[in-house]
């Protein structure tokens, strides 16, 4: 469905109009909202990224949560970084030397600036995988966010299934279907997903650096847009406008459960995962597979 939203204005973007967008485009106070942003969609925002995440927890209220991905691309093994790839003769030096992924201080490179001020805004609390991490804010953050386990990066035990249950819906603000990370919960729901090792540093039990390997299900957003295009096709997106972006709400439990139909349509089961799930992009890429 589409709502007609506010005239943009030749002035700047307030934390202020920012949060009247949000508000007309149909979040409300007591929401759990998971965006993933786009800064520069927004034009030109008094406050930059502040400004913006002030006007989200405007939006949601003192009552509701904002959540954010926080992932560590970088936290991979490197023998399988495309874009910059890295020289074989470093591999092994990263696989030793790499810092071990913390959730107070491993930053969420290459996320963008939104999802960065969140992580770092008083009170976040932040999950603690070591790839697909997200931040929250707001009076159930903790009981969203934790626990994450490593072998649960996008699926039942992550804050991802704790946030459908939540009944949270999804904000995709200047940014495409290729971005929507609730789309992942699903594909640990079809029928026999594919499988894929991954490696990637972390803080042992005793506090100790590691390098471990572990199997996930295999993540891959190749063919997100056109799913995305498909479930906005039922009527269950509300398209709008905030600042100059172009923004899409919708059910993150709608959502999976559409999605859940459209892969177990659109692809093949198997135990074996795609030569596209297995790309991973080097620390300066923007997309993590």
């Amino acid at each position: 469905m589409s709502t007609p939203s506010p005239s943009p204005s030749d002035g700047p973007r307030t934390a202020a109009s920012l949060a009247m967008h949000l508000a007309h485009l149909g979040v409300r106070p007591g929401d759990t909202l998971l965006v993933h942003s786009s800064l520069r969609s927004l034009g030109w925002v008094c406050g930059a990224d502040q400004a913006v995440v002030q006007a989200l927890l405007t939006a949601v209220g003192p009552t509701g949560n904002l959540v954010v991905p926080t992932q560590t691309m970088g936290n991979t093994d490197p023998a399988s970084w495309v874009s910059p790839p890295v020289p074989q003769a470093w591999w092994e030096t990263i696989r030793a030397e790499a810092p071990a992924f913390d959730p107070a201080i491993t930053p969420s490179s290459y996320m963008g600036r939104i999802p960065e001020r969140v992580r770092t805004w008083p009170g976040a609390v932040r999950s603690d995988h070591p790839q697909t991490s997200f931040a929250a804010l707001g009076p159930r953050a903790a009981h969203l966010m934790l626990p994450h386990p490593i072998t649960s990066a996008l699926g039942e035990s992550s804050p991802l299934a704790r946030m459908e249950r939540a009944g949270a819906r999804v904000l995709l603000l200047g940014t495409g279907y290729d971005s929507c990370t609730c789309f992942h919960l699903a594909e640990y729901r079809v029928p026999r997903p594919r499988t894929e090792p991954s490696s990637c540093a972390i803080r042992n039990s005793a506090g100790r650096r590691e390098w471990v390997t572990y199997t996930g299900v295999a993540l891959d957003e190749s063919d997100f847009p056109r799913l995305g295009a498909e479930f906005e096709a039922t009527g269950a997106v509300t398209l709008g406008r905030v600042g100059s972006a172009t923004a899409r709400l919708f059910s993150l439990g709608d959502a999976v459960d559409f999605a859940v139909g459209w892969l177990t349509e659109h692809r093949p089961a198997a135990t074996e995962p795609t030569s596209a799930s297995r790309r991973r992009e080097g620390p300066g890429g923007l997309a993590w597979r």
